[in-house]
């Protein structure tokens, strides 16, 4: 008799193993077997990320290459959540090259604050990846991004990556609160939305003050960032010069 894995048997699955995930870009529903990492939408043709992958014993069987033709290090199986959402951000964003970056760097200082302070990590790295589709849909026709124009409700976008991805939905309602949140940041007060606004600012903030005199800096930068990390690290940025 021929052995067949029970693990990828699918005499063994239930009906829970298959089931739709929508669209992010268009609404369809999409069918996926639990063990498809991707497929492109019957309606729309763009391509969808399975946010529900589950590739059972394949995960961490030696014999996953031989049984399924692939390996452990393959980013289309085993994308996280952050990866799944930056290239989400980089479709929404297609061509603007220099928001995706500046995105990156974003997501970098958050993760470096994250070290430091006790918060959700999902909130914050959604949240600091998909602020810069925030401020992407809210640019005026001359290309800027003023804060005004970003105090309004969630982007589609923003709420439709987030589900595509499969987040709880107390998740998805937090991060689009910080999302959401005023350029002046006086609406909210988490540990999550401290971190983001200060991955933000770390970011923007030799824009913000170009000229700005040495001894004036310790005063902005207390003003400014949120954290104990976040004042330490726009010091040394800003400062001491040592950092990138």
């Amino acid at each position: 008799m021929e052995f067949r894995c029970p693990g990828q048997d699918m005499r063994n699955w239930k009906p829970e193993d298959i089931f739709d995930i929508k669209c992010p870009w268009c609404k369809q529903d999409v069918e996926f077997w639990k063990d498809e990492p991707r497929r492109a939408c019957p309606a729309c043709r763009r391509d969808v990320r399975n946010p529900r992958i589950d590739l059972g014993c394949a995960k961490w069987c030696k014999s996953a290459a031989e049984c399924l033709g692939i390996t452990i290090e393959n980013p289309e199986i085993l994308a996280s959540v952050r990866e799944r959402l930056l290239a989400a951000l980089k479709d929404c964003l297609a061509g603007d090259e220099n928001r995706i970056e500046a995105a990156r760097r974003v997501l970098a200082n958050a993760e470096a604050l994250l070290e430091c302070e006790n918060a959700d990590a999902v909130v914050v790295k959604a949240a600091a990846i998909l602020r810069a589709v925030e401020t992407h849909e809210a640019k005026e026709p001359r290309g800027s991004a003023a804060g005004p124009l970003q105090e309004r409700e969630t982007p589609p976008m923003v709420r439709s990556i987030l589900e595509s991805v499969g987040l709880e939905a107390m998740v998805i309602e937090h991060v689009c609160r910080i999302v959401d949140s005023p350029y002046s940041g006086n609406d909210l007060d988490t540990p999550e939305f401290r971190i983001v606004w200060d991955a933000d600012w770390l970011e923007r903030f030799p824009t913000e003050f170009p000229k700005v005199r040495a001894e004036a800096l310790n005063k902005l930068i207390d003003g400014t960032f949120r954290t104990k990390k976040g004042q330490a690290m726009a010091r040394e940025k800003f400062i001491s010069g040592k950092g990138p």
